[in-house]
């Protein structure tokens, strides 16, 4: 199959093979269709080589301009994109009108799109899935660079050779065929289910729209399903704005490039340079620097509640800290910051039973934890009232009730003093909530907690209250604010853990 997924025949249309389009294009045979028109196979009768050359189907008339405005316009963008040199980008040949018909003449490319291969294989490995998102990335680039978007980035429109050649095809149909008066008529140009939110809220389709269009579908090839995917159109425009979607298969870089081009604010989004930096990391050893690029995460300010902070994390404290550098603490704080929208997690609970409900510490908690992050597991169980500090902690090799598998400080404040409580205003327990559900849910189903072990445990998030997230610092003491969440793990119905669950990764 070559550029576009195979859906069934559509009977209403006439396939035009041994027919000459154009004076010069012999149609020998369809290769594949998709929304926006039909791909056959041609051969270039005047130099000879085998061509693919797409039918375009537009929409009706009535919805947009006369049909010989709307061909120039199909002409002079997608002759823009085809003026694009990068190896990922497929290469435009021609664009001509033919009997009412719009065709646009590229390369022949002999591969499956990278929605086949999912669809037919299952999720891919990771390092291929990061190969192919830094090839993306580099046409994209070369794309932004000249001032073209592309709008329309998606699993159909990646083709992935089997020597590993990468191809992102369709430059400038969907701004050809983008038209405000195409809403009134029931018609989305682009792919619902990859469109950025920004998009789906109006606004025009802009570099980070791409973006995020590529962390969805990186998102496909490493999970196996459309984050946002859902029965209606509707629905599924309410998820990608409501919804934030976790990993089950990946983390580390990989995982960080996804969820950072999945953050629903264009300018709390991951920068193409970031993100081809981490994937350049993720392909392989072969590929990689000699030190993980965190530092090109966003360290930019960010502001929470109307103030500024500063999307940093903190220097690590303990062993758990190495779980998750500073790039998925820098995302933490996007989410707090309104860079994530901040729904429940995607999966059901009929589909994560083990995720229990979240609860709150403090002084005014359901828990009156003094939870440390040098220690990882206790003798106690997560019930109101329940005081969990220091004094229930164990060596996590004897027995144990509960584990702490993750810890996430999503606010890093330095160099306390007596004003600083107020520099971050506490940004409610649904949201804290939220980001937390998602940060454990995404930890619990990574390599941090062995697959093997899962089947019997259960996890959930604990939160600070705002009495515990607003505390005055005590400058005597160096106390100050509490405003870590917890990850802990327990098995069901409270038996002892013999020993510790939680992966020991560097």
């Amino acid at each position: 199959m070559t550029h576009e997924q195979t859906r069934p025949h559509d009977p209403s249309r006439t396939a035009p093979t041994g027919r000459v389009v154009a004076g010069r294009y012999l149609v020998l045979g369809e290769l594949g269709r998709g929304g926006m028109g039909i791909v056959w196979r041609a051969q270039d009768q005047v130099i000879g080589r085998h061509v693919a050359i797409k039918e375009l189907r537009l929409p009706p008339e009535d919805a947009v301009e006369g049909s010989a405005v709307l061909s120039e316009r199909i002409l002079r963008e997608v002759r823009a994109g085809g003026r694009l040199n990068d190896p990922a980008v497929v290469t435009v040949y021609d664009v001509v009108a033919d009997q009412g018909t719009t065709w646009i003449v590229m390369e022949l490319v002999e591969a499956p799109t990278l929605a086949d291969l999912v669809r037919s294989q299952g999720p891919m490995p990771e390092q291929q899935v990061a190969m192919i998102g830094e090839r993306v990335l580099s046409a994209l680039q070369a794309a932004h660079a000249a001032g073209i978007v592309h709008r329309d980035v998606k699993p159909a429109n990646i083709m992935v050779a089997p020597d590993g050649r990468v191809k992102l095809t369709d430059f400038g149909i969907a701004h050809a065929i983008d038209d405000p008066r195409l809403t009134t008529s029931g018609m989305i140009v682009g792919s619902p289910a990859f469109m950025a939110p920004e998009r789906v809220e109006g606004r025009e389709a802009m570099p980070e729209s791409d973006l995020w269009s590529l962390g969805a579908t990186l998102y496909f090839a490493v999970e196996g399903i459309v984050a946002f995917e859902r029965p209606t159109t509707a629905a599924t425009l309410h998820a990608i704005m409501t919804e934030v979607p976790y990993l089950t298969r990946v983390h580390g870089p990989l995982g960080a490039v996804i969820l950072g081009l999945l953050v629903a604010n264009p300018d709390a989004r991951l920068t193409a340079n970031q993100a081809r930096a981490q994937l350049a990391y993720a392909t392989g050893p072969q590929a990689r620097p000699a030190n993980p690029p965190t530092a090109a995460m966003p360290q930019q300010m960010t502001r929470v509640g109307g103030q500024p902070t500063r999307a940093a994390a903190k220097p690590q404290r303990g062993s758990r800290r190495g779980l998750w550098t500073g790039v998925l603490a820098a995302l933490i704080v996007a989410a707090l910051a309104g860079g994530f929208f901040l729904g429940k997690p995607v999966w059901s609970p009929a589909k994560d039973a083990q995720q229990l409900e979240t609860v709150t510490y403090g002084p005014d908690g359901y828990l009156k934890t003094d939870l440390s992050s040098y220690q990882v597991c206790y003798n106690a169980v997560v019930q109101q009232g329940v005081v969990i500090s220091s004094d229930n902690s164990v060596d996590c090799k004897r027995n144990h009730t509960l584990e702490v598998f993750d810890t996430a400080e999503p606010l890093a404040l330095e160099n306390w003093s007596s004003n600083d409580a107020a520099v971050a205003p506490y940004p409610g327990l649904e949201q804290v909530s939220r980001a937390a559900e998602a940060r454990c849910a995404l930890t619990f189903h990574s390599a941090a907690v062995p697959e093997q072990r899962r089947r019997d445990l259960t996890y959930r998030a604990i939160v600070p209250t705002a009495q515990a997230w607003q505390v005055a610092p005590s400058e005597d003491s160096g106390s100050g604010p509490n405003r870590d969440f917890y990850c802990v793990l327990a098995r069901t119905n409270n038996d002892q853990i013999p020993a510790q669950i939680t992966a020991k990764v560097k």
